[in-house]
C-alpha cells in the first residue's frame, strides 16, 4: 500500500533526490536510479527555504506534509548499504506507531488529503487578501489628479471619491511635477491604497475597503543631533563658513547673530575665526535639515563674542546682554562704501570742503532700505539734493536720516519697527552714483554710525537669568570642548 502512495506523489522525486549524498553506494548492479532517490526516508529530509512565488509556495506545503507519511521496509531496503543514523531510528518508530492504528495506512492517506485541502485553502484566502498590485506614478508639468488617476487606470469617481476626504482634497488637489503617488490595485483594478509624501517625514495614506475610504498621515520619528564647524579666515567670511560645511541659511543667520557688532563688509580680518553648535533633524538615519544655532563665537579683530540661544528664540551674549543692540550697524546689505564719515570731505559734485555727515554705501538699485531701528517717521519727501528721504526719530536721544532713495516705502507720521523695509535704494537728488546716505544724530551731533558705540537692548528678564545661565555654560563648555577636540585632530 506505502508503495502505492509514493507512486501518487512523482513531484517529490527531484526533491527526494537530494537525499542521494546520505546514501552509500549500491553494490548491486541492477539498482535503478529511481531506487537510488528513495533510498532515504523523505520524513527527515531537510526543509528548504520558502520561495516567493505561490505555486512553490503550495508545493512546499505538500511535500511537508507527506514527509509525515510512511514508506514500507521493502522500499528502503532496497540497498544493501544505508547508514544507520538517529534518522532511521526514529523513522522505524515512527512507522511501528502508525502500523498499530486501527485504520491502518489508508487512515493515515486520509489525513494527508485533509491536511493538504486545508493549507490549499488557506493560501487562496491569503492571496485573496495580499495579493495586489504596486505601481509608482510621478506627477508631469500640467498634470491633475485627475489626470494621473486616469494613467493609473482608475476612475473620476475615484478622485471624486477621494477629494471629499479633507487632507486629500487638501493635499492632492495640488500635487507637484516630480512628486510621487503610490497607487495599489487589487486583481480587479479597483483601488486599495494610495499613498502619497507630503514632506520628508509625513505620508498620507488612504485605504480603500468595503466601499469606504480612510485616511492616515504616517509620520516619521524626526530626531536632532548637535554639530560643530570651525573656521579660520582666509580671504572673507562667507568662503570660510561654505568651505567649513556652513550651509547658506547659515551663514547669514550667523552674519545677523553678530551683525550689531561685526561688520561683516568692512571689519573682517584674515586670522578671524569662528566657531558654532547647531541642530540637525533627521529621520530614519536620514538627514533632513539643519535647525537653529545654540551658541557661536566669533573671533573679530582680537574681539571676542559670543551668542547663546535661548528658549524664547533670541540670542545673548554669554553673559545674558541681548545680542540684538537698539540699531542696526547697516541699514542696508551693501556691496562697499563710497564715502566715509568726514568732517572734511572734498565734495564730488562742487569740489568744495564739505563736511560728509554720514556713510555712503554702495549697492545695486533696488536694494532695500531698513529702519535702523524702532521709531516714528519724521520726514518722507523729495528734494533736489535729497532725492527721496525718510527720516526717523527713535527717542529724544536718536534720529537717523537716509538719502538718495528710488522709492519710499513709509508715509510721515508712521511707526516703524527696526529692520523693516521703509525704501529702495537709488541715485536720486545730487549724486553721481547710487548708493544710500545715512546718518546717525545723537543730541542734535552727527556721528559716525560705523564707530559709534550702539545703545544696547535690555538683557534677559531677571527671571530666567538661573536657567539662562545654567544653559549658557553648559553649552559654551561643549563648544570649547569640541575646539580643542578640533585642535587636537589638527
Amino acid at each position: 500500500m506505502l508503495t502505492t502512495i509514493i507512486l501518487m506523489f512523482p513531484s517529490e522525486d527531484a526533491q527526494a533526490s537530494k537525499q542521494t549524498q546520505l546514501v552509500s553506494k549500491s553494490t548491486d548492479k541492477n539498482t535503478t536510479e529511481n531506487d537510488t532517490r528513495y533510498s532515504a526516508p523523505l520524513a527527515f529530509r531537510t526543509p528548504t527555504p520558502p520561495a516567493d512565488n505561490k505555486d512553490v509556495e503550495q508545493e512546499e506545503i505538500a511535500d511537508n506534509i507527506f514527509d509525515n507519511s510512511t514508506l514500507s521496509p521493502q522500499n528502503v531496503n532496497k540497498h544493501e548499504s544505508v547508514s544507520a543514523t538517529a534518522d532511521d531510528e526514529a523513522f522505524a518508530q515512527h512507522l511501528a506507531m502508525l502500523q498499530t492504528r486501527p485504520e491502518g495506512v489508508d487512515g493515515v492517506l486520509k489525513d494527508i488529503d485533509n491536511q493538504l485541502a486545508k493549507q490549499k485553502a488557506k493560501i487562496k484566502q491569503q492571496a485573496s487578501n495580499d495579493d495586489y498590485t504596486v505601481e509608482y506614478y510621478e506627477v508631469a508639468k500640467g498634470d491633475t489628479l485627475g489626470g494621473l488617476f486616469s494613467r493609473a487606470g482608475l476612475t473620476a469617481k475615484d478622485v471624486y471619491d477621494i477629494t471629499q476626504l479633507p487632507l486629500a482634497k487638501k493635499n492632492l488637489l495640488t500635487i507637484m511635477p516630480g512628486e510621487e503617488i503610490a497607487i495599489s490595485k487589487n486583481d480587479l483594478g479597483e483601488l486599495k491604497e494610495l499613498s502619497y509624501r507630503m514632506d520628508k517625514v509625513s505620508t498620507l495614506v488612504i485605504s480603500h475597503n468595503n466601499d469606504r475610504y480612510k485616511e492616515v498621515v504616517n509620520t516619521k520619528e524626526v530626531q536632532s543631533r548637535t554639530s560643530f564647524i570651525t573656521a579660520t579666515i582666509k580671504s572673507n567670511f562667507w568662503n570660510a563658513a561654505a568651505d567649513a560645511g556652513l550651509s547658506g541659511n547659515h551663514i547669514m543667520e550667523l552674519a545677523n547673530i553678530f551683525g550689531w557688532d561685526v561688520d561683516f563688509a568692512l571689519d573682517i580680518r584674515k586670522g578671524d575665526h569662528f566657531s558654532l553648535l547647531f541642530d540637525q533633524e533627521y529621520a530614519d538615519g536620514q538627514f533632513l535639515r539643519n535647525g537653529n544655532i545654540l551658541a557661536a563665537e566669533f573671533i573679530n579683530q582680537g574681539e571676542r563674542y559670543t551668542a547663546v540661544r535661548y528658549t524664547d528664540g533670541e540670542y545673548y551674549s554669554e553673559n545674558g546682554n541681548s545680542m540684538r543692540k537698539a540699531f542696526l550697524r547697516s541699514p542696508v546689505d551693501f556691496k562697499y562704501v563710497s564715502s566715509n564719515f568726514n568732517p572734511r570731505r572734498l565734495h564730488p559734485v562742487t569740489g568744495q570742503i564739505k563736511a560728509h555727515r554720514g556713510v555712503d554705501y554702495v549697492a545695486a538699485i533696488g536694494t532695500p532700505i531698513k529702519a535702523a531701528g524702532k521709531g516714528k517717521v519724521i520726514e518722507s519727501g523729495y528734494n533736489q539734493f535729497n532725492g527721496n528721504y525718510v527720516f526717523i526719530k527713535h527717542n529724544e536721544t536718536y534720529t537717523t536720516k537716509y538719502l538718495h532713495l528710488t522709492k519710499r516705502k513709509v508715509n510721515r507720521g508712521e511707526t516703524v519697527k527696526q529692520g523693516q523695509v521703509i525704501g529702495t535704494l537709488g541715485k536720486t537728488g545730487r549724486v553721481t552714483g547710487a548708493h544710500l546716505h545715512y546718518e546717525f544724530i545723537v543730541n542734535g551731533v552727527h556721528r559716525n554710525p560705523r564707530t559709534i558705540d550702539l545703545p544696547k537692548s535690555m538683557p534677559i528678564n531677571r527671571s530666567e537669568k538661573g536657567k539662562f545661565t545654567s544653559l549658557s555654560k553648559q553649552l559654551m563648555a561643549q563648544l570649547k570642548s569640541n575646539q580643542q577636540q578640533q585642535l587636537a585632530s589638527n
